[in-house]
């Protein structure tokens, strides 16, 4: 498998906010550049040094960087993806500048070139027994399924990536018609778009990002959903009682593909939105931390019905008890 280089451009303040966000990416390897660690190296040194190669002298006035190593696949676009989504996130919050620029580039190769020479990557692809995603470039012939056209862009969830594809599946098996379904973290709008063409009467779709609310309305109408139906909100709902509010509930289903901790910060407003008997499906989860997730959102008064796992990856079908 080839591999291409990304460095991220951050400050020291921002290395363990930004390298906990990669592991959540499912990204477990990085290599850290920082001034800070090479001058508390010379301070700390022993004994007596009468020169310093040239190459370490530089790392004294170096912009922080942490560098990661993306497979050149369907799903190492959809980790730079995620990446620049994360990147996003943590710049909208920063209105001190305390993370630094918070940008990326690669080696060899420009970004726009690198993602259009990836669309090789992004063919149809069939989930469960019902679903057909393709990108708009790619044909399909007549089918018996329901075809959802998805292209990789700037907002994570083209269903490519095994945490999506796991959600898709679980939304494949329900009976979704006139259901009500709720997106939390939606991204490029995948799941709930989903729902819709698979039968869903009405969605609502928040993200704390505006270019994934924007990119996911225009998903919506690109696979002709109706803007009656399906609704995008921006905000936090961590932290955002109005937007709470607004959103409602007594929704049948709830999708949250994010990551660990958010999902377990989630877990009340998660009891909060569904009515009683509805379905929680949640995704974004290492192997690793699964146990740690149910754990916490069970016990918030869920039970599991079903779990999928696929490369390191977990998704999780509750009902609300």
């Amino acid at each position: 498998m080839n591999w291409t280089e990304l460095d991220i451009y951050t400050t020291t303040e921002g290395i363990d906010l930004i390298t906990a966000g990669l592991m959540d990416i499912g990204i477990k390897g990085f290599a850290i550049k920082d001034a800070n660690d090479f001058n508390e190296f010379l301070q700390n040194k022993e004994g007596n040094w009468d020169y310093l190669e040239d190459d370490l002298m530089q790392l004294a006035e170096c912009e922080t960087t942490i560098t990661v190593y993306i497979p050149e696949n369907n799903q190492g676009a959809e980790m730079l993806t995620a990446i620049h989504s994360m990147l996003r996130g943590i710049k909208e919050t920063d209105t001190d500048g305390l993370y630094g620029r918070l940008e990326t580039a690669m080696s060899n190769i420009c970004e726009e070139d690198w993602a259009n020479n990836w669309k090789q990557y992004f063919k149809p692809l069939k989930i469960g027994s019902r679903l057909l995603v393709k990108p708009s470039w790619e044909e399909v012939e007549d089918t018996s399924r329901t075809v959802l056209e998805i292209d990789p862009a700037s907002s994570f969830g083209s269903g490519q990536h095994y945490t999506t594809k796991l959600c898709l599946e679980f939304l494949d098996k329900l009976d979704l018609n006139e259901k009500r379904i709720l997106d939390l973290g939606c991204g490029s709008g995948i799941l709930s778009i989903a729902a819709m063409l698979l039968g869903a009467k009405e969605a609502a779709a928040v993200d704390i990002e505006e270019n994934a609310v924007r990119v996911a309305m225009e998903n919506a109408s690109k696979n002709n959903i109706s803007d009656l139906a399906y609704t995008a909100m921006c905000g936090n709902v961590i932290s955002d009682s109005e937007l709470v509010e607004k959103i409602g509930s007594g929704y049948d289903i709830i999708t949250a593909n994010i990551v660990a901790d958010i999902l377990i910060a989630m877990k009340e407003l998660f009891y909060r939105f569904l009515k009683p008997g509805g379905t929680l499906i949640i995704s974004g989860i290492i192997d690793e931390r699964k146990e740690e997730v149910t754990d916490a959102v069970t016990n918030a008064g869920f039970d599991i019905v079903e779990s999928y796992e696929e490369s390191g990856w977990a998704a999780v079908m509750l009902i609300k008890k």
